[in-house]
């Protein structure tokens, strides 16, 4: 059974930065899609960044720019690099592997782990 593990998370201010990691993913899944999603306070899970199997990466519109995924298949743990938070940034971050390769929706990947609070304020 594939089990994530994420951590990082924490207290940010607006404009500081946090990275997360997660860790315990089946090599195999080094092959398919993994990817990050958040759940903000009070509103649905939404898809952050994700990486494909060839290596491709996509974010979503609201951390473009500000935020980098990368994964370390040697480590099998995988990373997001947030930087320039904002409070609209605040929530509950989940590592996801498998099933579809989107962050289109909350719920399209297999395997989600637990998650890790982030917390942006002044």
């Amino acid at each position: 059974q594939v089990q994530l593990v994420e951590s990082g998370g924490g207290s940010a201010q607006p404009g500081g930065s946090l990275r997360l990691s997660c860790a315990g993913f089946a090599h195999r899944y080094g092959r398919f899609c993994m990817g990050w999603f958040r759940r903000a306070p009070g509103k649905e899970r939404e898809g952050v960044a994700r990486i494909d199997s060839d290596g491709k990466i996509m974010y979503a519109d609201s951390v473009k720019g500000r935020f980098t995924t990368s994964k370390d298949d040697a480590k099998n743990t995988l990373y997001l690099q947030m930087n320039d938070l904002k409070p609209e940034d605040t929530g509950t971050y989940y590592c996801a592997a498998g099933g579809r390769c989107t962050i289109a929706t909350g719920n399209a990947m297999e395997h989600y782990g637990k998650g890790t609070l982030v917390t942006v304020s002044p």
